[in-house]
């Protein structure tokens, strides 16, 4: 497996083969049943080319835990957003956070960040053309025009990100055409969905100009109705447009720029009330996983804008500049109803803001001979700040009564990091491969945090005050890695690599100095050791590729968001949001991802994980209770398997028929650990027909969830106000596609 040698790689995700191999069974206009010739290598895997090392590479040579989806993959496996890849990559939780259809939640192996609020960075890094998107409001992105995405495993702390210590999700979007190409497809399907994805490019006569522009408008009912108004809940209403326009005066150098718009204007997702509220207990629970008897507008809507300007110069057969500067946006304001009811148990109001500018350098260097890399200095700037009202108990009769509470988190967080990087790549042998680098990171954290309680819902006299101070908060960190791969012949290579991660502290925006002046210090830095044992492996000409990745992490500082109740000395209770350091504990992993082709007309792919999960150290009021605690958004168990079958219809084109089941076993969502809200056992039927008619018309009909299976994402209990409550992933989903290519 030599830098030279092309072939696909396992990193596959589940059924990402599939795709691809019925795409090259179509070209060849194979029959179902064989009995015309077959082309040479017609069993054989295509090729991927990945930038997981900020190089090209092919997705087998790369030796890190990385898994690619290919344009025509997405389209078959039917990914409409990145939550969709969640089940065809290992050890990959990804879904919408609270209530929101755009608001990312991320964890690979085990490593995540839940909170969406300002004051906290996700610990999974999205990238969307190399540009790193710093706040989850607006990232979990719609899949189109896109060339592939990558998912990479673990730390990537010598290449990517501010502070990526979980993984890494990169959305590569598609290149820019030297002719006149694009696409049309419109979507119609169950639960009222209307989608169009529409994309097209060229280029001026000599190539020097080049453009493209791609939009996407998706609408759907939602899945659910608020009882008392008749308001849908969750109905998807969003629309992105992406555009970029490149000048390439010569082949050594070209000028791109990027820029992409969203506009989420969807209603808030409807959660279940699990059970009965302590405080309005003849409000029973709905039969139904998405209705709800909110008292609270409907108010969920997301704007993000951002521009990037790319730089490429080939300065030489071995260099390489690239320059990456980057600016971008983003506002929500949201309505979360946690206790779903009419009644003000816990009504929360919430706008975020937030900007944020990247500059990053890079130099490539490769002559062909034994030493090859990438080196960089990455600089960002951001700012995201809000404000959320909180009224709890501010309905009769407790307010009557005085038992009322309206307070406020407000304030801002800024950071500013600098770092500068190095992977480098030493080939000692045609058989062994050494590489080594290192990530230097200076980065400080600027808060305003004001937290304040009023007199009543107007919000416009403070009666007392939580937290009124400003801090900062200084990271100085070295990630290393060094990784050896030994190339056992050209189909089997296997790999050891050891790196670090650190995702940065910072302070908790809801921090209540008056009752728990610990909240006001600062949170530590959250560390992260990983060790990788893995292999990379092809069998039966290329018909057949298995990759393993087996893990250790060690992992330090752990970031929580939890709630925290607490009784004054005059006898008052209450609660409020915490953010704290857990303490330490160790993940253990064993990921494996195959793709087999048996034949011309058979696909058979998958992925399974096993995933160990253990705290060691987690403190509560000076008492070790790490046995008592779970890691969440972590099943022990997770995979899925993809049977595809292709047909040739002869003169009337090709039909590829797909079955895919993806099975976790149980989870914990939220760190409360409330078995109410943990989620059991579960596994997901999912099917698909393509009909590729001729060369630009292909007709889609694809089905998700089809047992109709009820499981929740995430969900809330807050104990002092009684609240539990869940949310649930999507109902059976059916949709026909009508795609023509040009």
């Amino acid at each position: 497996m030599k830098r030279s040698h092309l072939s696909l790689a396992v990193g596959l995700s589940l059924a990402c083969a599939a795709p691809l191999y019925a795409q090259q069974t179509g070209n060849n206009n194979t029959t179902a049943d064989n009995t015309q010739a077959s082309p040479v290598n017609a069993k054989k895997l295509d090729q991927i080319t990945v930038t997981a090392r900020k190089r090209e590479e092919t997705l087998q040579d790369v030796p890190i835990a990385v898994s690619a989806f290919t344009a025509q993959s997405l389209y078959n496996q039917n990914v409409q957003n990145l939550g969709d890849l969640q089940g065809k990559v290992p050890d990959l939780q990804v879904y919408a956070a609270r209530g929101s259809n755009t608001t990312l939640t991320a964890y690979i192996r085990g490593l995540g960040q839940a909170d969406p609020t300002w004051g906290f960075d996700p610990a999974v890094g999205i990238y969307l053309d190399d540009v790193y998107m710093a706040r989850p409001q607006g990232t979990l992105l719609d899949v189109f025009d896109v060339e592939r995405i990558e998912v990479l495993r673990g730390p990537q702390g010598t290449l990517y990100g501010k502070n990526t210590i979980g993984g890494a999700i990169k959305y590569v979007s598609k290149p820019l055409p030297t002719k006149t190409e694009g696409s049309v497809e419109v979507t119609t399907g169950t639960h009222g969905e209307k989608d169009v994805k529409a994309a097209v490019g060229g280029a001026s006569a000599d190539g020097v100009w080049r453009g493209r522009i791609a939009v996407a408008s998706e609408h759907d009912n939602g899945f659910g109705s608020d009882i008392l108004t008749g308001s849908r809940n969750g109905n998807k209403n969003t629309n992105a447009a992406r555009g970029t326009l490149g000048f390439f005066p010569t082949q050594n150098f070209n000028v791109q720029l990027e820029i992409d718009g969203l506009h989420d204007n969807s209603n808030p997702r409807g959660a279940k009330l699990l059970e009965p509220n302590s405080f309005y207990p003849l409000y029973q629970p709905l039969s139904s996983n998405y209705n709800t008897q909110s008292g609270m507008p409907q108010v969920n809507w997301t704007k993000m804008k951002g521009a990037a300007l790319t730089l490429n110069w080939i300065v030489s057969q071995d260099w390489t500049l690239k320059s990456i500067t980057a600016y971008r946006t983003s506002k929500t304001d949201s309505n979360i109803d946690f206790d779903t009811l009419p009644v003000a148990v816990a009504d929360v109001s919430a706008i975020y803001k937030d900007h944020q500018f990247s500059q990053e350098l890079q130099a490539n260097y490769d002559s062909g001979g034994a030493v090859h890399g990438v080196m960089g200095l990455y600089y960002f700037n951001g700012s995201a700040a809000g404000e959320i009202h909180n009224i709890f108990l501010g309905s009769p009769p407790y307010s009557t009564l005085g038992f009322s509470e309206y307070g406020s988190t407000g304030g801002s967080m800024g950071t500013r990091s600098y770092a500068a990087y190095g992977d480098f790549t030493w080939d000692i042998s045609p058989s062994w491969s050494l590489d080594v680098g290192a990530r230097i990171t200076d980065e400080k954290k600027t808060a305003t945090i004001q937290n304040y309680v009023y007199s009543d819902a107007t919000f416009s006299t403070p009666i007392g005050v939580l937290a009124n101070f400003t801090g900062s908060h200084t990271s100085h960190n070295t990630s290393p890695k060094v990784s050896l791969d030994y190339t056992v012949n050209e189909q089997i290579k296997l790999y050891g690599s050891y790196s670090e991660g650190f995702h940065s502290g910072g302070y908790n925006i809801r921090a209540n100095c008056a009752a728990i002046p610990e909240s006001c210090r600062p949170i530590q830095d959250e560390k992260v050791q990983s060790f990788e044992l893995g292999s990379k492996m092809s069998f039966f000409d290329n018909s057949l590729m298995m990759n393993t990745a087996l893990f250790h992490n060690n992992y330090s500082n752990i970031q929580l968001s939890v709630f925290t109740s607490y009784t004054l000395p005059n006898g008052t209770k209450g609660f409020f949001g915490d953010f704290t350091n857990a303490g330490r504990g160790h993940i253990d992993g064993v990921e494996e991802e195959f793709a087999w082709y048996p034949s011309q007309a058979w696909t058979l792919s998958g992925n399974f994980a096993y995933l160990h999960t253990k705290y060691t150290e987690f403190f509560s009021s000076g008492v070790n209770i790490a046995n008592t605690q779970f890691f969440t958004n972590a099943p022990k168990w997770s995979g899925g398997l993809t049977l595809q079958r292709n047909f040739s219809l002869g003169e009337h084109g090709d039909l590829s028929a797909r079955l895919n089941y993806q099975y976790q076993t149980s989870v914990w969502p939220e760190t409360t650990l409330s078995p109410l809200i943990k989620q059991g056992s579960y596994g997901l039927l999912n099917a698909g027909l393509i009909w590729q008619i001729d060369q630009p018309w292909s007709i889609s009909l694809q089905g998700t969830n089809l047992g109709n299976k009820a499981y929740r994402t995430t969900g809330y209990n807050i104990a002092a106000l009684g609240i539990v409550t869940g949310f649930y992933g999507p109902p059976r989903m059916v949709t026909l596609s009508a795609k023509y290519a040009f």
